[in-house]
């Protein structure tokens, strides 16, 4: 039985990361989950996410060389997500992978079992996390929070993020196992 690609997207400060590792933590020890990490073209801050941290150059070798299921180009960054969760989803488990609204279209075209997972928070929520993040300034925060238009993503699952941690989680986790 194929597995299932689980791609998770939303706006910056909705709580991805936070999220996708509780899941991790949750679901440690069950083998029909698996949580790879992205290759990104940003330095990791392993406080706020989880990745593997490559240049443009090497991002462009390792791409060349087939080393990912799925890359995009978001913020001045590339993405990429490693070819091995192929080999996950042959064996039938469930990929869980911080993904991008922008590689939606491609991953319903590479991916026959995915699931999108939209996580969502208030405006005022996601402004304090990404000022907690320290990246950005006051400005720049303002003028990303003005910029974001709602997505339409028709099919997603999605999950408010918006409230207390445990609630988000008990969410996230719901949508994995359905």
């Amino acid at each position: 039985m194929a597995g299932r690609l689980v791609l998770v997207v939303g706006p910056s400060g909705a709580g991805k990361d936070t999220l996708i590792a509780a899941a991790k933590t949750a679901l440690a020890g069950d083998d029909r989950y698996v949580f790879p990490k992205r290759i990104i073209t940003r330095h990791a801050v392993p406080t706020t996410e989880d990745h593997d941290s490559v240049s443009p150059e090497r991002f462009a070798e390792l791409k060349q060389a087939g080393a990912f299921a799925l890359d995009w180009e978001a913020h001045g960054l590339t993405y990429g997500l490693p070819a091995r969760l192929n080999e996950d989803l042959a064996a039938g488990r469930t990929v869980v992978v911080n993904g991008s609204r922008a590689a939606v279209k491609e991953a319903r075209r590479r991916f026959a079992a995915l699931t999108v997972l939209l996580i969502d928070a208030s405006t005022e929520v996601r402004s304090a996390r990404l000022a907690g993040r320290g990246r950005e300034t006051a400005s720049e925060i303002a003028e990303r929070l003005g910029r974001e238009v709602p997505d339409a993503l028709p099919g997603a699952v999605r999950v408010d993020n918006s409230g207390a941690l445990a609630d988000g989680v008990a969410a996230f986790l719901a949508a994995l196992s359905a």
